[in-house]
């Protein structure tokens, strides 16, 4: 449900949610909610304003949140810009697993980002590509003019363990994706390498590969060394949360100004509206190099 709060109008989502189906849910998301780990710039949880007890019903809740896009909505304009989006989700997962909680649902649908500085007009909540009116469209800048935060959302299927419970041997709960080769070789595994897997795999389907239902992007070949090893069979080859953001730091290092700044090409763009999104890239891109704005998007 979309909501507005009274106080300073921030626009808001209610999420309901079954304690009972989702225990865990709303204690993990208030874990991150809370100071001083809320403040910890590397945090890229979904804030949890609040959870309020349905009246009549002890089983239900609404989590307050922020209300968020999903994450390629609009698309990316530059490499640049999905550089800068794989940094903020390795970091958040990084800093998930560092408190010792396992994501286990970290797909292409949990993952989101907050777009009010990409939409200084604002956007109907159910309908995203209008603008709140429903008159017209929604008008956009990019992420390279306006730098936008990225959050891992929904904690149904999350799980916090003590550093001595580590690593944990968990029945399998299969999340968005399916595919982890552990749900079909073994009853129980350690999420947090399922973690790094699903995680990888969702760059190397929506990135790097497509499928019959999915574009693939041009550009960021050069993730595929680390996106190969992340999605490994064995689980104990996989690199941890760390390790990648380790081998991340190093790639983005050795990316140039050039490089980053190139523009991100659909496999299903037609050459007719290429040539004119090219025409237009080059226009921006032009201005950003006179103006000096950063080749990355880093938020402030």
């Amino acid at each position: 449900m979309a909501a507005e709060r009274v106080s300073d109008g921030e626009l808001l989502t209610f999420k309901s949610l079954s304690k009972s189906v989702f225990p865990h849910e709303t204690e993990i998301g208030q874990y991150f909610s809370t100071p001083p780990i809320s403040k910890d710039p590397r945090n890229h949880c979904v804030p949890i304003y609040d959870a309020l007890q349905v009246p009549d019903d002890d089983d239900l809740w609404l989590l307050v949140m922020p209300r968020l896009r999903a994450h390629d909505d609009p698309r990316f304009d530059t490499v640049g810009e999905g550089v800068e989006f794989f940094r903020q989700i390795f970091e958040g997962l990084q800093f998930m697993h560092q408190h010792h909680i396992a994501h286990r649902d970290a797909t292409y649908m949990n993952i989101m980002m907050d777009a009010r500085l990409l939409y200084p007009e604002g956007y109907h909540p159910f309908l995203p590509w209008r603008n709140p009116h429903m008159s017209g469209s929604a008008k956009h800048l990019t992420r390279t003019q306006r730098p936008v935060t990225y959050f891992l959302v929904d904690f149904g299927l999350s799980r916090k363990y003590t550093p001595e419970e580590r690593p944990p041997l968990e029945p399998i709960i299969a999340g968005g994706d399916r595919s982890v080769p552990e749900f079909a070789t073994a009853d129980a595994c350690d999420p947090f390498p399922v973690d790094v897997y699903t995680l990888g795999n969702m760059i190397k389907l929506y990135f790097l590969d497509g499928d019959e239902s999915t574009s693939s992007l041009s550009g960021f070949e050069f993730m595929r060394p680390l996106v190969t090893d992340m999605t490994q069979a064995d689980p104990s080859k996989r690199p941890t949360m760390d390790e990648v953001v380790e081998r991340f730091e190093a790639i983005r290092k050795g990316l140039s100004s050039w490089k980053l700044r190139s523009r991100v090409v659909k496999s299903t763009d037609s050459s007719f509206m290429g040539f004119f999104r090219s025409i237009k890239h080059w226009r921006r891109r032009i201005v950003f190099i006179v103006k000096r704005v950063p080749p990355l998007p880093t938020p402030n």
